[in-house]
């Protein structure tokens, strides 16, 4: 059964470290695999497009991410290695743990993750559009940093779109 974590927002002292690597031999742990089930019900609860552990208050580096479009199903990437591609545009993001809030960031179009999926067995997902924004984000909460690092313009979600974003 998964539980819903409390997600930590803006100015919780997990949120700035840089995430531990994730031990292998870990992985296959009930405890572990507990914590997979609780990010992805807490993520989708949330609501949420992705959820890195930091953001439960668990340094690993370790994060969910369901994009929900054709091209990509829900997934858990474990010690994840970003190569980014393609040139830089500029999106509005939001953040789980900075609510209410959306700025405009500059993100590479396109991604290629790999890393080690719930099993411990090696995968390579790539994409654009979302799914690229998400994992550059979910990244960046491993390295300790929030999108607010980054961005411009940051102000309270006002409209519908901006409201839609801010909480992904």
């Amino acid at each position: 059964m998964a539980y819903l974590r409390e997600i930590l927002t803006e100015g919780h002292p997990t949120l700035r470290k840089i995430a531990k690597r994730v031990d292998p031999k870990e992985i296959r742990e009930p405890l572990f695999q507990q914590l997979i089930d609780d990010m992805f019900a807490t993520m989708y609860d949330a609501p949420g497009v992705g959820l890195a552990a930091p953001q439960v208050n668990v340094s690993k580096r370790l994060f969910v991410i369901d994009v929900r479009d054709d091209e990509h199903e829900a997934a858990v990437v474990i010690n994840p290695k970003l190569e980014r591609c393609g040139d830089d545009i500029e999106l509005k993001e939001g953040c789980l743990s900075v609510p209410g809030m959306v700025g405009d960031i500059h993100r590479r179009e396109r991604v290629v993750v790999t890393g080690l999926d719930r099993n411990g067995q090696k995968i390579r997902l790539e994409g654009d559009g979302l799914f690229a924004q998400c994992v550059q984000h979910e990244v960046d909460h491993l390295d300790g940093k929030l999108y607010i690092d980054r961005a411009t313009n940051v102000r309270p979600a006002l409209t519908e779109e901006e409201k839609e974003t801010a909480e992904a």
